[in-house]
């Protein structure tokens, strides 16, 4: 088992996750990294673009933009970030698709919901 580098509390739906004792739910490294790019992602309001836009190419552009916010987290490896349009979610929210590699704890796949 790796060492637990990067932790930080789960957070689920918007909200911290919490087990049976009413303790917080821990989560490290590669989920910890993934957490933290989905809610750069969210803060930073550039996914909401989407929402409105209707023509490809800006769509594309904006999926452009996030995949380059991501690689600046210094823990994802350059270049790996891909951003894909997935349409509206079951809750009827965009769903944005991303995946890429981190430098120490191998790939990771997340879904942002806008």
């Amino acid at each position: 088992m790796s060492e637990q580098k990067y932790v930080d509390v789960l957070v689920t739906d918007g909200g911290m996750d919490f087990d049976l004792g009413a303790q917080p739910i821990m989560t490290d490294n590669r989920q910890s990294i993934g957490q933290d790019v989905v809610h750069s992602i969210l803060e930073s309001g550039i996914a909401r673009e989407l929402s409105a836009e209707r023509n490809k190419a800006k769509r594309d552009y904006v999926l452009t933009r996030i995949e380059m916010l991501v690689e600046e987290d210094e823990r994802i490896v350059a270049g790996s970030a891909t951003a894909t349009d997935m349409g509206a979610s079951t809750k009827n929210e965009l769903l944005i698709l991303l995946t890429a590699d981190t430098e120490e704890f191998g790939p990771v796949t997340l879904e942002v919901q806008v």
